[in-house]
Parts: C-alpha cells; structure tokens; sequence
C-alpha cells in the first residue's frame, strides 16, 4: 500500500491564516507567505512518487486556485468539524490500513525528504514526530497500530502540544525526526528571510496587494564588527 502525505491547510483568505503574524506584518503579507509556503511545498510533494499526496482543507468546500499550478491534480478533503486534534485524527483516520503523514503548510524549510524520513522512521517505530521550535509539532506520521484518539486532551497553540500528545503513546515506539522553526511572528519570519536558500523569492498571489505597508519585514543588514 502507497504511503500518504497529508498537507493540513486553511483555505487562503484574506484575514483568515497566520492571525498572529498578521497582527505585526499585515493581513496581506500574511497571506503571501502562507500562500507561497503552501504552493512551494504541494508542488515539491506532488512531484515525489514515493508517496501520494493529499490536501485535507477547511473549510470543507472551499475552492481555491494557487499560483503556478500548484496541486494541480492533487486529491483534496474536507477536515469536517472539531478543534484541532479532531481534525487531524480525522484526516489520518482515513487511512487507517497504511502509513500517514500529517505535515503542516507554513514551514518554509520542510520538504519531501522530511516525509521520507517520517516513513521510514515507522519501519521501526509506531508514530514519527516532527518537533517545532515552539513546543509544537508540525509534522506527525502513524502507522497502522495507533490509539484510537491520538490527539485528546492537547494543549494546542502553547509549548506543550507535543509532550502532551506523546503522552497519548506511552507503550508504543516514537521516532523524532529534525526540529524544525514554523512562522508565527514577525521574528520567525525574519529569520528565514536571512537565508535566502531556504525561503526563495515569492510567486505573487493573485489576491494579494503590493501594498508598502503590508509587505514582510526586511531583515536588518548583519552588523559591522568594531574598527
């Protein structure tokens, strides 16, 4: 059986993805970045044959076009109702007979050799984790033995939401995989800007302004050490 990658997304709509980056960069730079991290990885996985790629999205029914094709071809899934957790433990329980990897849409340095590693990770081991630099996790990959509610009680959005869904797999096998940083602040995103190689230069999104004001911060030039 065909292992599945699962990109977990929020339709991209002005004023409706990265809330809190939004509040220090703008609305519509927030929506550029989540629109090419987005395009930039379903396009990257999309091209991997090594698994299938499934785009699980909220809400349900919507529809959207990304730049350059991106996805194109790509199956996509409701995420239905629920907080997180639930949505998540939906979109991998649809797969329940093979291995599934749920991997977040807003980190610029993940790609398709990070969901080979989940998968080949859970040839020893029942559940991969992919660890962020908050606490969090942004990429979670289970095989067939899994619990039943792998997700609850978690405390999402905080520095605990991966030791507490480790918790959910006390007497299974866990693999880690690389730390990695996701974008929520004006910081975060400043930081990958530095490294232009691991961020390359955006498509534009057709709903996104080139408005001054909203436009990502530009990272200060490194200082000049003392004469």
């Amino acid at each position: 059986m065909r292992d599945t990658a699962i990109v977990f997304t929020r339709a991209p709509r002005l004023g409706t993805v990265k809330r809190r980056l939004a509040r220090e960069i703008g609305a519509r730079a927030a929506l550029r970045f989540y629109v090419r991290t987005l395009s930039r990885l379903l396009h990257a996985l999309a091209a991997d044959r090594r698994f299938r790629t499934v785009l699980a999205v909220t809400p349900d029914r919507a529809r959207f076009r990304l730049p350059l094709g991106a996805g194109r071809g790509v199956a996509r899934i409701g995420q239905g109702r629920g907080d997180l957790g639930s949505r998540m433990a939906r979109a991998l329980g649809r797969f329940p007979h093979g291995r599934a990897a749920l991997i977040g849409c807003d980190i610029p340095d993940a790609g398709p050799a990070d969901l080979a590693a989940a998968f080949r990770a859970l040839g020893r081991a029942d559940a991969a984790f992919g660890p962020a630099e908050d606490g969090g996790f942004w990429l979670v990959a289970l095989g067939p033995r899994r619990p039943a509610h792998p997700f609850a009680p978690v405390r999402w959005s905080g520095p605990h939401a991966l030791a507490d869904t480790r918790l959910r797999f006390a007497g299974r096998k866990v693999a880690l995989l690389r730390r990695l940083r996701d974008v929520d602040t004006a910081a975060d995103l400043a930081a990958t800007l530095r490294d232009p190689a691991r961020y390359p230069a955006p498509a534009r999104c057709a709903s996104a302004s080139r408005s001054r004001s909203d436009r990502p911060p530009t990272p200060p030039p490194p200082a000049r050490s003392p004469a």
